[in-house]
């Protein structure tokens, strides 16, 4: 009985580690970026496809949390997109505040503006 206790835990750990992260496509229609965000500290990072020159199978690009997208006190963060399909970034809300910044990516790295309300 103890052994079903313990695999149960487990298993409701894994599930609630693995909800932890939200993935969202940037809405410009010619860019292939997935941004990701951390729900629980807000941290943003992006990737996206890219070609690599002599290779027969393209590579994923992954970008980093730079400048303002880093850890943010814990709390209940999302990503939102807009409808205007020339935009690269996205908005990352914090849920519980009603702040909201907005995260693209510059110079390798994924970058937020300052919380604003």
């Amino acid at each position: 009985m103890l052994k079903w206790i313990v695999l149960a835990l487990l298993a409701t750990t894994a599930a609630a580690r693995a909800a932890t992260y939200e993935f969202l496509a940037a809405p410009q229609i010619d860019l292939n970026r997935v941004y990701r965000l951390d729900k629980t500290i807000g941290e943003v990072g992006a990737c996206q496809f890219g070609l690599k020159d002599g290779a027969a199978v393209g590579v994923t690009l992954c970008y980093s949390a730079g400048d303002g997208a880093g850890p943010q006190p814990p709390g209940d963060y999302a990503l939102v997109g807009t409808k205007h399909e020339h935009e690269a970034s996205v908005f990352r809300v914090n849920q519980r505040s009603g702040e909201m910044s907005i995260c693209y990516v510059l110079k390798g790295a994924v970058v937020c503006t300052p919380w604003a309300k």
